[in-house]
């Protein structure tokens, strides 16, 4: 390194430093092959979906609550499968009733294999049918 600076080889040094670090990274992590780990939260009780406009637990002291969303969010979908009745009731035109069929009809057949078998439950017909195919997956397809 003749003919540079003292200044310019410390530059140098440190820049292939950050090189090698940041390829030791990427090539540790490109070599891992772990399985991924997903896990989920169970749903509190109906009862603790209130929350007072603070956010804190509603404490019935007259404070304006605030729900859960009625309806679905932009671009949720719901899993026909694993869904309890309250999420199912989230989707269009399904009400507390047809709620209640679908999870009885999972119980009692297994799971749906596809979105088609919704057309089994009472009270969903062809139309329906159609408006919910956005909305749902079953998980097998």
């Amino acid at each position: 390194m003749e003919g540079k600076s003292v200044y310019g080889q410390a530059v140098l040094a440190l820049l292939a430093g950050f090189v090698l670090f940041c390829a030791g990274g990427f090539f540790a992590q490109s070599s891992w092959s772990g399985p991924y780990r997903v896990s989920t939260a169970q749903r509190p009780a109906e009862a603790d979906y209130s929350v007072t406009e603070r956010g804190s637990p509603a404490s019935g002291d007259g404070a304006e609550k605030v729900d859960y969303p009625e309806s679905l969010l932009p671009g949720e979908v719901i899993d026909i499968n694993t869904a309890d009745c309250y999420d199912l009731q989230r989707l269009p035109g399904i009400g507390e009733k047809r709620a209640g069929d679908i999870v009885a009809w999972r119980e009692e057949h297994g799971p749906f294999q596809s979105v088609d078998e919704l057309a089994n439950i009472s009270g969903i017909g062809p139309i329906t049918l159609e408006g919910l195919r956005e909305y749902v997956v079953t998980g097998n397809e």
